[in-house]
């Protein structure tokens, strides 16, 4: 299984904290997030494709489309604002 976790704006758009995803071989990020996408409906898709979308594996950050292994927690931030 794959772990995913949303934080903040995200948690509060989606209503949603946590979801567990079957984890499946070459499984990647953005294969991941588009799965979640089409489990959570339009609405879903409007959040997680935020321009800026923060995305952490095992809490580091990346970029790009890494692939997933087994085990692996996710998490999606909101972008960073500030004042």
């Amino acid at each position: 299984m794959i772990k995913v976790l949303f934080f903040g704006r995200v948690r509060e758009s989606l209503d949603c904290a946590e979801q567990a995803v079957p984890f499946t071989s070459g499984l990647d990020l953005d294969a991941l997030q588009q799965a979640l996408i089409e489990k959570g409906g339009p609405s879903w898709g409007d959040v997680l494709t935020e321009e800026n979308m923060i995305r952490a594996i095992n809490h580091e950050v990346v970029d790009g489309n890494p692939e997933l292994a087994e085990g692996d927690e996710v998490a999606f931030f909101p972008p960073v604002t500030g004042g």
